[in-house]
């Protein structure tokens, strides 16, 4: 009985596979990534947003104080009852008021703060140390990131918070007040 043993060929993978495989795998690769990419634009908004929501809230108390200190309608006030109000807005941790005259105005301005604001005294710039003192760490406010301003508005008791760096919101362009970017939920 003569059988013949059959031998088989292993060929293993051939190159047409390995290269599928390798598409394949940098598609979902690719896929990961851009998804992983737009988490992370997303919570940096979030974050954002919500470091600009604290620096309000903290700034609104501020005015709140500062109308208290009035103890008049703004519109009766003498100008040292308004001298004693503003400087409710001043000191630790409440940010150093910009003058026209400060390199920052000009930025200011770009942004969409008018020089009126900045000469009228509204406009106060937040340091590193302010940010903490309000009570948010480990974030900064300086020329690399950003500074945090405010645009007080004490007579009709409103705040608006600013970054001068802005945030990149995609399609929507590069905002840079917290009004612009409260409605904001992603970016696109």
């Amino acid at each position: 009985m003569n059988t013949k043993i059959k031998k088989e060929k292993n060929k293993g993978i051939t190159l047409v596979a390995l290269v599928i495989t390798i598409i394949v795998m940098l598609i979902i690769a690719t896929i990961t990534i851009k998804i992983g990419s737009d988490q992370i634009k997303n919570a940096h908004l979030q974050s954002y947003k919500t470091n600009m929501l604290l620096i309000e809230a903290k700034a609104k108390e501020y005015v709140e104080n500062a109308n208290f200190e009035l103890g008049v309608e703004p519109s009766a006030a003498t100008q040292e009852m308004k001298d004693k109000s503003q400087a409710e807005l001043t000191g630790e941790g409440k940010g150093t008021k910009v003058n026209s005259s400060d390199s920052i105005s000009s930025k200011l301005t770009s942004i969409g703060i008018s020089s009126s604001d900045i000469d009228a005294g509204n406009v106060y710039q937040l340091s590193t140390a302010d940010i903490e003192k309000i009570g948010i760490n480990g974030e900064k406010s300086d020329e690399e990131n950003g500074y945090y301003v405010l645009l007080y508005n004490i007579p009709e008791a409103t705040v608006k918070v600013y970054n001068t760096k802005g945030f990149n919101a995609g399609s929507a362009g590069v905002k840079y007040c917290l009004d612009d970017i409260r409605d904001i939920d992603e970016v696109e």
